[in-house]
Formats: structure tokens, sequence, C-alpha cells
């Protein structure tokens, strides 16, 4: 801690002697032909440049300095020399921390080692940074450092800063490889008078000059499928969810997602999109079909094989394959069979969400490889269309890879009165937790849809080989400090 101390107020110091020479520790607008990992990648010996950048690397040798300048594009070694900028220039730079933003102006060339570089001609100072960075070798290592000041997990983790812009990435070709299929992106109410499309518990604020209670969206979908009713046939919404819930490696209170909606088409064909767009994003972003989840050495955990086709089976089926008999016993004796594996069954919970337990614990967290779940019982999917051959099922998908649910799609529920007393069902029977405009609209007519619903954060996390929620969000949620 002394140490610390004796570092800030050496800086404190620099920032001092470069006011009273007149210079601005804090500068302002500085042209650039170029930022750094744009002019190392696109590197042409001999060329005039000006870029702007965090030292993050410096090599003093005397009257001669190799620094690295750095931002999220990458680094770009500088050569510095006294001589060249001039006494008064290198008294300036003898103010210089690792950590300070400079713009430099200069030419390329390379070294004698073969490293591209650039050869200072003049040097401005942008911003003095009073704190000195984590150290080059080991960068950020505390997760709660890592999580709560983001910032220097980018500055110093090259793999960090990597699966965040891998994440825009994916956003962006998935915003792609929708329009260019014909989907067009729509934006729904965030705050709303009854929160619904999903079970879920929301957090809840007040409006003062309406008089009323209004509900953080746990999901957009009920105003999304408004957009059907109104002639609008191929949609999608990519948007923040909230959910008043835990906090685990695999949740967080506000999440990303995408739903998008097809008129006239059902599951089966959204799970076709689903895999193409997914095995799309492996492809282009990723590179690869096949990714290798890591430990910290570097070594193979497991490897996630999304080789398209991928596997279809249904909920049944799957259960059998656990328990071969499973839908001959009786609900006491499947309660039985659970605790003699060493399932933990609440003696509250219904006969349909004691199998769904066991979907969930051998089979659900046993898959890798990506697997659609279809038909499943119509008590888990209030919103899903009942299948024409047998009512206790409902016309949907789940989609397992890395032992969670990635997406479900669906084909849509759209009767009416059949929807009222899903709903009805669903809320136990307190109508006041309805929603009684989403209910009127399908009154008018919902076409015939599949839908789909896409966890951003949790796809990002299987593509980029992450294991937990918080190392693909940027600004996770924390318990306050103590």
């Amino acid at each position: 801690m002394e140490e610390q101390t004796d570092l800030l107020a050496v800086r404190r110091q620099k920032l001092d002697a470069l006011l009273a020479a007149g210079v601005s520790p804090y500068g302002h607008r500085y042209d650039v032909t170029g930022r750094p990992g744009e002019i190392r990648a696109t590197f042409a010996e001999g060329t005039p440049v000006r870029t702007a950048g965090r030292i993050t690397a410096h090599r003093n040798m005397g009257k001669s300095h190799f620094l690295d300048l750095s931002d999220s594009t990458g680094r770009m070694q500088i050569y510095l020399h006294a001589k060249e900028v001039g006494p008064e220039a290198a008294a300036i730079f003898d103010c210089l921390d690792i950590g300070d933003w400079i713009g430099v102006e200069g030419e390329t060339f390379t070294t004698k080692t073969g490293e591209p570089s650039i050869k200072v001609r003049s040097f401005a100072v942008l911003s003095k940074s009073l704190r000195p960075l984590p150290d080059k070798w080991h960068g950020v290592q505390d997760t709660e450092i890592k999580y709560r000041q983001r910032y220097l997990d980018l500055i110093s983790n090259p793999e960090s800063r990597g699966v965040f812009l891998k994440r825009v990435a994916i956003v962006r070709e998935i915003r792609r490889f929708l329009e260019e299929r014909g989907f067009i992106e729509i934006e729904t109410p965030m705050m709303q008078q009854v929160p619904g499309g999903a079970a879920a518990q929301p957090f809840q604020t007040h409006h003062n000059a309406l008089g009323v209670d209004l509900f953080l969206r746990i999901a957009p979908e009920l105003y999304l499928k408004r957009m059907l009713v109104g002639g609008f046939g191929k949609i999608f919404e990519l948007n923040r969810n909230f959910r008043n819930e835990g906090i685990s490696r695999r949740h967080n209170p506000e999440f990303t997602m995408l739903e998008a909606y097809w008129a006239f088409s059902d599951f089966e064909q959204m799970a076709s999109l689903v895999e193409e767009m997914v095995c799309h994003l492996a492809k282009t972003v990723i590179g690869s079909f096949v990714i290798e989840h890591r430990n910290a050495a570097g070594e193979v955990l497991k490897s996630i094989d999304l080789t398209p086709p991928w596997r279809r089976e249904r909920y049944a089926d799957l259960i059998r394959s656990v328990k071969g008999d499973w839908y001959e016993l009786s609900p006491q004796e499947r309660r039985a069979w659970c605790l003699s594996k060493g399932l933990d069954i609440s003696h509250c919970i219904a006969d349909f969400e004691v199998t769904q337990h066991v979907f969930e614990k051998l089979v659900e967290e046993k898959t890798i490889n990506p697997l659609f779940v279809t038909h499943c019982p119509k008590e888990l999917v209030p919103l899903a269309k009942q299948n024409t051959h047998d009512d206790s099922l409902v016309d949907v998908y789940e989609l397992v890879i890395n032992g969670q649910e990635i997406s479900p799609g669906y084909s849509e529920l759209n009767d009416p009165d059949v929807q009222r007393a899903r709903l009805e069902q669903q809320s136990g029977g307190e109508t006041q937790k309805l929603d009684e405009d989403f209910l009127q609209a399908l009154e008018y007519g919902m076409p015939p849809a599949g839908g789909i619903g896409i966890g951003i954060d949790r796809l990002v996390m299987m593509l980029t080989g992450t294991e937990s929620i918080r190392d693909v969000i940027l600004f996770p949620h924390m318990r306050p400090r103590a």
C-alpha cells in the first residue's frame, strides 16, 4: 500500500511538471490517419502517419526510446529519439508514464529485428494517467477487479478484449443474417404495465406523471406478437430483458435477448433458421465449427462440434433414454426413483415438474453438442400451439448446447380463447396479471407463426469458449463492496 502511494505521488509530481511547462496534460482533438492496430495491419514502410494510443510498454535506451502504443485495435511500436523531437519535447517526454495517452506523428519503418514501427517526429500529450496500470505480464487476475473495473481488464488482458470484440461481431452478424432474409428490426417498450411473455419476477417502478406502477420487461414477446397482428410478417428485436432473480455463472439480472417471429412458419422452420444462423456465426466470426473450452492453463476441457445437421429428438424419447419405463410409473414411483438417483425433488412441485427436473439434470446438463428437444409437455410452454396429433404436447423446440438452453422456438399459439385459458392457468387465476390488451389483439386475428428466442450472452459464452456469463457482459452486476 505504501509503494502504491509513492507511485501515485510520483505521477502527481509529473502532472505538476507538465503544467509548469505550460503543457495541457489532458489534450484536445488529435486527427489521425489510423489507429495503432490498423497501421500495423496495413503496414507499408516509408508512409507518413499520425496515430494515438495508450503507452503500454517502454524500453528506455538513454536518448532513444521504444514504446508500444495500444488501443482496442491492437498495438504499434514507436521509436522516439531526443535529437529528432528536440530538447523541449524530450523534457516533456520525461514526464510521461506507462498508461498515458499520446498522439504521435512520424514515418513508418522496420527495425533491424523486423518490427513494424513509427519514427516519431512530434508528439502530443492527450491524457495523463495518475494511477499505474496492472502488471504487464500478469494482467488482471483478481476476478473482483476484473468484473468491477472492466476497463483495467480490457487494458491488460488481450483475451478479454478479444471476447468482447467477438461479441460485437456476433451481434452485427445476427442483424445482417436476419435482414438479408427479409426480417426487420422492431423496438418495443422496456417499461410495461403488465409484465408478460415469460414466467419470471420483474423489477417494479412507478411513473409519477401517469400515476401508475410499471415493470421492466421480462420479455418483448407479447408486443412483438401485436406487430404480427398488425401485418408485420418477419420481425426481430435485439433487446435487454430484466429479471429480479438469482445471479450465477449463467444468470445476470439484465441480459440481452434476440426474439424473432415469422408469419406462416412453424417451430421446425424456425429450428432450421437458428441452426443456419449459429453455424454462420461460428464460421464467420469464430472461423470453425469446433469450439474448444479451455481452463486457465490452456488445457482443453471440452470441444463443442457445431457441424450441421444437428440432432432432433422428442422430449419423451429423451426421458425414456434415461429411464425406459418412466411414463409407466406412478407419480410416487417417479419421485422415489429421483431420490434413489440423488435428485432433490421438492414435495410441493407438480408431476410434470418432476419430469422436467429429470430432463434438466440428466439430459440437458449432460448434452454438449447441439440438440433440438422437440414436442414438450404443454404445461411447460403456455404460449405455444398444441400438437395436432397429441393435445398433451406443444409444437416447440428447445436448443441445448454445452449443457444449457440456448434457444427456445415455438409454433406460436394464435387462438385467443386457448391463450386466455393458458395464461389464467399460469397466473394461478389472478386475472389482474393478464395482459388484456394483448388478448384483445389476438381477437383481431394473429396469423400462424414461428417464433424464437436466443440468449445472446449464453450464445457468446458458447461460441467464445467462456464458462461464466460475467466474462461476456462488460459490466455485470455485483454485490456492493463490504
